[in-house]
């Protein structure tokens, strides 16, 4: 199976660590955070990792090399000016056509089962699975809405459709892929967001599926919430050995 990282930001809410660092290789208890990503993609069955770079992207590409050290084959899809989340994927193409792909923020630890993610993509025959949670910060992220069977159906209040009983959740920056969403990126120019994408898909009539995860989430985008992840790793309440290496125990049972 494959993956990308999406590694190209600047970090710029965690300044002025990032002045310095990528993002991917701030330190979380002693290793850069890019550590515990590979490691959690190559025990969850991926085997082939596309890494996009700009800020800093020399730092990644030293540390990581060719992935060896994870038994993983890492590839890198340079960006000489950031192309935003859609724009790095159609860039990194090449490496990810050929089947169901995994995308994957470089800014996030997870507690999830990429396995069972993408058994249930495959049972719904989706275009798109978007890995979704119940967080009381949904408005702050941006609400993602389903139906009782799991079908997107509101993206950001951007479709033109009524609202029902639908759940409300956010995104967690963990999707799986089709090769057909490339498709829908021809047309596109310069940097774009995969969400517009995901857009256009839906009013267009296809399947794009919620998947709602329950385990432990967060995303280390700002000072407060990398420095809040510290304290709980340094008080035992997330295990990070679990988290990496189980793909599906529970990390927060230290």
């Amino acid at each position: 199976m494959r993956a990308m990282v999406l590694a190209a930001g600047r970090g710029e809410r965690l300044r002025p660590l990032t002045d310095t660092l990528p993002k991917p290789m701030i330190p979380v208890a002693g290793k850069p955070l890019i550590f515990y990503t590979l490691a959690y993609l190559k025990n969850c069955g991926i085997e082939e990792v596309v890494v996009n770079l700009h800020h800093l992207g020399d730092r990644i590409q030293d540390y990581v090399g060719d992935g060896r050290q994870w038994g993983l084959r890492v590839f890198y899809s340079r960006e000489s000016r950031l192309l935003g989340t859609g724009g790095g994927i159609q860039k990194a193409a090449p490496h990810l056509i050929g089947g169901s792909f995994l995308v994957m923020n470089a800014d996030i630890l997870l507690d999830l089962n990429l396995r069972d993610v993408f058994r249930f993509h495959r049972e719904n025959h989706a275009a798109v699975t978007m890995v979704l949670r119940r967080d009381p910060e949904a408005e702050r992220y941006g609400v993602i809405e389903t139906d009782g069977y799991g079908l997107v159906r509101q993206v950001l209040g951007r479709l033109p459709v009524r609202s029902g009983p639908w759940t409300r959740l956010m995104f967690t920056g963990v999707h799986v892929l089709e090769p057909e969403v490339f498709a829908y990126m021809e047309q596109r120019q310069h940097s774009f967001s995969i969400i517009d994408v995901y857009v256009d898909m839906l009013r267009a009539g296809e399947r794009i599926m919620g998947y709602e995860m329950k385990g432990f989430w967060t995303d280390l985008g700002t000072k407060a919430r990398y420095e809040a992840l510290q304290r709980m790793v340094e008080g035992r309440e997330v295990a990070l050995d679990a988290l990496v290496g189980g793909c599906g125990r529970k990390a927060t049972e230290a």
